[in-house]
């Protein structure tokens, strides 16, 4: 159940990322579902992948690089989707900053859901 609801969150917060930011174009909720599971696992799969061979530039940059990496993981899901447009590696930082806020609330709102002590 938890599963379902932070796929439907997600591709509300995609929504919402192309409502706030006009470089980022979702063209109706099916693709917003869609481009969710895709980015979903592409970060499961090709993220830590990426993380790793990058490390040495990670860790000269305190950290920074990985926003790199998240706008790639987030251009890489428009360039394979046809219902997700991102205009450039600039809207892809900015859309990616934006998901991963909006990603972090839904976290902290469905642990706090489903994990009530």
């Amino acid at each position: 159940m938890k599963l379902i609801l932070k796929w439907l969150c997600s591709a509300a917060a995609l929504l919402a990322v192309a409502h706030i930011y006009p470089g980022v174009v979702v063209t109706s909720f099916t693709a917003a579902l869609i481009a969710a599971a895709v980015l979903g696992a592409l970060n499961t799969v090709v993220r830590p992948l990426l993380v790793l061979l990058t490390l040495p530039v990670t860790l000269v940059t305190l950290g920074l690089f990985l926003f790199v990496i998240n706008a790639l993981m987030f251009w890489a899901a428009a360039s394979l989707l046809s219902g997700l447009d991102v205009r450039g590696f600039g809207a892809a930082l900015i859309g990616s900053v934006i998901y991963s806020v909006l990603q972090l609330a839904i976290e902290f709102v469905l642990e706090r859901l489903f994990f009530k002590k």
